[in-house]
């Protein structure tokens, strides 16, 4: 594992122990209700031309899935005293592009999954040709919301745009699919594993969380620094505990196909690692990235309740 993920030998308990889970649970609540209703509004209506494109556009994006990219987004607008509306953008904007890489993902041409947030994947919904313009389409449409939104400034607008370009194409998404497509069925190093998922997986929630730091109109260098630090780490936690599921869990838990990339013979930390050593990963990272809002009170229990979230997650 890279130096950057390098857990401090310090004492992390207190760090891992929640706190105002109640709250946290109504926050969760009330930013997953938000972003649907905020969707739902900018996303084509499946009344306008081409109809089945737009039907299939909002099947693919609303109704599933936890939003974690938006929570992301939203926390650290917290953190970083943004206003909610400006931060909406960020949130939608990681959705579509979320949103689009799962739909591609699923395509026969790539993971090959009939599955997807507990109902047909798209194309399987549709049909391939649709599914494929799908991903074109709501990613073309994450960077026109940003480009036209009215509540953000013009340099807010050039690093939100900047941040999800490379955390869409070949340094981000794109490249880490790639890596992937390219290395199944061979034997990866760990630090190979790091690399691929740090584009395929951490890029967007990268992107997500900086996102969200930059819907302030406040500076906020050190917090800024913070959230960056956390995201990376916290993202590749994200996809040591997505592995862990893929072992562990059913189908019917998971919401798509369980032990889909066994079957593909795709490395993951699991099989790389074995179980418990990438449950110790994940604790590692986990620790990582509250070590990096160690300095900062209570503005940051949102973000410190991700972590918990996405690491102790069981679905």
């Amino acid at each position: 594992m890279s130096n950057l993920f390098s857990a401090s030998a310090a004492s992390t308990e207190a760090l891992l122990t929640p706190v105002n889970t109640q709250a946290f649970n109504a926050w969760v609540g009330d930013m997953q209700l938000r972003i649907e209703q905020v969707l739902d509004q900018h996303m084509p209506s499946a009344d306008i031309v081409p109809q089945r494109l737009h039907a299939a556009m909002r099947y693919a994006t609303l109704g599933g899935g936890k939003r974690v990219r938006a929570l992301l987004a939203y926390a650290t607008g917290l953190f970083c005293q943004a206003d909610i509306t400006k931060t909406d953008c960020a949130a939608v904007a990681v959705e579509l592009i979320h949103a689009f890489s799962l739909v591609h993902d699923d395509l026969p041409c790539m993971d090959n999954d009939d599955l997807r947030r507990g109902k047909p994947s798209t194309h399987k919904q549709y049909d391939d040709a649709t599914a494929l313009l799908v991903g074109d389409a709501l990613q073309s449409l994450a960077f026109q919301l940003i480009a036209k939104d009215t509540h953000l400034q013009e340099a807010q607008k050039i690093n939100m745009l900047h941040l999800l370009a490379v955390a869409t194409g070949s340094r981000g998404m794109a490249g880490g699919q790639a890596i992937d497509l390219e290395n199944t069925g061979l034997s990866v190093s760990q630090a190979e594993l790091e690399v691929m998922h740090l584009h395929k997986t951490g890029a967007l929630i990268h992107a997500a969380t900086l996102m969200g730091a930059y819907s302030s109109d406040q500076e906020q260098l050190e917090k800024r620094r913070a959230a960056d630090h956390f995201s990376k780490a916290i993202g590749l936690a994200f996809q040591v505990i997505d592995d862990i599921l893929d072992s562990e869990a059913d189908t019917a838990t998971l919401g798509k196909t369980a032990g889909k990339d066994a079957q593909a013979k795709k490395s993951t930390y699991v099989t790389l690692l074995g179980l418990n050593k990438a449950k110790a990963l994940a604790y590692e990272l986990h620790a990582n990235a509250l070590t990096a809002l160690a300095p900062f009170g209570q503005e940051a229990d949102p973000l410190r309740h991700l972590a918990h979230f996405i690491t102790q997650r069981r679905f």
